[in-house]
């Protein structure tokens, strides 16, 4: 029975070319030249496409994103074989997967979105349609089409990779491809249909004047506890459910949840569980804003508006998200050796640290490479676009081309991946309750929340001290 490509990347042994940190260096550079090359070909306002208005850049580059976790996570690369992946030169099988993921962003956006969805259903996903509105003009008309496509895939972004990462593609986990691949995209994708039509129609029902209280709820039913009317206040904690299942899948090894043995409540556990900590992210960033620029005041514009304040929680958590990519991408999620809570504790301070040099470089440097405007937030200024632009070429060329050049894939063999289980079983069974553990517990209570008071008290001085925007 053809298997495709499941479970190949856990079946797959990357073997360094170079010792050291040579190959994470080399795909580091290599990666980063294909980025500021794609950038300038298509998003740059300065370069060839423009695509960056921002929304029309955004709304591709977040699909994009999702194509390639349906190609990979949810279809496990079908129709390619399995002998095709292990035996193809990588750069082949980036141009080709990469070449079809595009292929499918293209007539996902012009076929589903604008000519489906935009002429038989719902007016705002065309631009055309638009355009007919009295007082709309060509290019708000665009921009708020592709605002809508990419709400929508705010969505497809979280519930895609969480129904593998948490849900471990039950109930469809026994079926062969491309049934089981068919089954969770019509799950996720009812799910982000029912989910947007709580969260983002609202919000596409009050930019066109008089509000459409007809068919959407107007003012939003947020309004009063996220003090805007903006669909932003949902964005935030979609972008952090997001990132919070990359960072469970990627430096987290899927602990804690991973203790739990019973399938079924692991299961329900790590999906709203993954929730619960998206939350705790979307509160505190916005009250580290409130410490730092001072309380939001609505009928305000730029950086003390309350729905820039709830967008920008979205922009401060896939800062998280970039460099704990790359320590799992291209430094083999270390470090290993100690047990599994410390691990992930070491890689988690690690993240937040060159999270927080990554958004410091950024909004002081970004203008003069990416075409940006300089600035929290400017209107053209989308952090987002391009550290998800990033992290898209990253995971094409650590899914596609096996992270060329600096590594080279060979199969594991057999005993390999059963002497993988068996260690990621042992380490699993190390962590149980002991006194040891009850006082690491404890202790780990009492030291957190120590931070967090430590941390809300150096938030300000740490912001007056550091002149990020000259």
């Amino acid at each position: 029975m053809e298997r495709f490509g499941e479970n190949y990347l856990e079946e797959r042994k990357l073997i360094k070319r170079w010792k050291g940190p040579i190959p994470a260096v080399v795909s580091l550079i290599f990666t980063l030249m294909i980025f500021y090359a794609t950038w300038w070909i298509f998003q740059d306002p300065r370069g060839l496409m423009r695509m960056y208005t921002p929304y029309v850049g955004y709304m591709y580059t977040r699909w994009w994103l999702i194509v390639l976790i349906w190609m990979v996570y949810i279809f496990n690369y079908w129709p390619f074989k399995r002998s095709w992946l292990e035996n193809s030169h990588p750069l082949l099988k980036g141009v080709v997967l990469t070449a079809i993921s595009v292929g499918v962003l293209y007539v996902l956006i012009k076929g589903f979105f604008e000519g489906l969805m935009g002429n038989f259903g719902l007016a705002y996903f065309n631009p055309g349609q638009l355009m007919k509105l009295q007082g709309v003009t060509e290019f708000f008309a665009i921009e708020y089409a592709a605002l809508a496509c990419l709400m929508f895939a705010a969505l497809a972004s979280w519930l895609s990779p969480a129904w593998i990462v948490a849900c471990e593609e039950a109930p469809w986990q026994d079926l062969k491809q491309p049934g089981k691949g068919v089954s969770i995209l019509v799950m996720t994708f009812f799910l982000s249909t029912v989910i947007f039509f709580m969260t983002m129609h609202s919000h596409m029902g009050i930019l066109y004047y008089p509000w459409q209280y007809f068919t959407s709820i107007a003012p939003p039913y947020w309004e009063k506890f996220a003090n805007t009317v903006s669909g932003n206040f949902h964005v935030s904690w979609i972008m952090c459910c997001t990132v919070s299942v990359w960072l469970v899948e990627t430096i987290w090894g899927r602990y804690p949840f991973n203790l739990i043995k019973r399938n079924g409540l692991r299961r329900v556990v790590a999906f709203f569980g993954i929730i619960v900590i998206a939350f705790a992210m979307h509160f505190f960033l916005y009250f580290a804003q409130e410490l730092t620029w001072g309380p939001a005041i609505r009928g305000t514009r730029r950086d003390f508006a309350p729905d820039w304040r709830w967008l920008h929680v979205g922009e401060m958590a896939v800062f998280f998200l970039v460099p704990a990519l790359f320590i799992t991408f291209y430094c083999d999620n270390w470090p290993k050796k100690f047990s599994m809570p410390v691990n992930v504790i070491v890689r988690t301070m690690i993240t937040i640290i060159a999270a927080v040099l990554l958004y410091i470089f950024y909004y002081k440097t970004s203008h003069l490479y990416l075409g940006t405007q300089k600035g929290f937030s400017h209107p053209q200024q989308f952090p987002m676009i391009p550290t998800i632009w990033l992290i898209n070429i990253w995971l094409a060329h650590h899914w596609f081309m096996d992270n060329w050049p600096g590594w080279k894939m060979v199969p594991k063999t057999s005993e390999e991946i059963a002497k993988a289980h068996e260690l990621e079983e042992a380490m699993v069974n190390d962590v149980r309750w002991n006194p040891t553990f009850g006082w690491g517990l404890g202790v780990g209570v009492i030291a957190g929340v120590a931070v967090y008071f430590i941390t809300i008290e150096l938030l300000p001085i740490l912001y007056n001290a550091i002149n990020i925007i000259e």
